[in-house]
């Protein structure tokens, strides 16, 4: 994914436990979502930013916000300022996001 905000790496060592990975189960619901949107095709979809612009500053993947999003959704988070939060301090969404934390603006216009 060029031209896109970078995510960090799940498996990146980290201070406890070794890396982010370690904290989700593998019967973990994030991991579904994770599995779900990557099957899609979003271009068919037609989902707007599917091609990134050759200056400014990278934008967020869509199928990122959409996992946002729909984990959003199926958590009862309605706001897109509860989702921000969240995105800072649950520790399912720093891994289902590669620790990226959109700002609640981004959020909203994606919806």
């Amino acid at each position: 994914m060029k031209r896109f905000v970078e995510g960090e790496d799940r498996r990146q060592a980290t201070l406890l436990p070794d890396c982010l990975d370690d904290y989700i189960t593998e019967d973990n619901p994030v991991r579904v979502i994770e599995v779900f949107i990557d099957e899609l095709d979003l271009v068919a979809m037609g989902f707007a930013g599917m091609v990134p612009a050759a200056t400014g500053r990278p934008a967020y993947h869509p199928a990122t916000l959409l996992k946002l999003y729909l984990y959003g959704y199926l958590n009862r988070i309605p706001s897109s300022r509860r989702l921000e939060r969240e995105s800072q301090r649950n520790i399912e969404l720093m891994w289902l996001t590669g620790q990226l934390r959109p700002d609640f603006k981004t959020i909203a216009d994606f919806r």
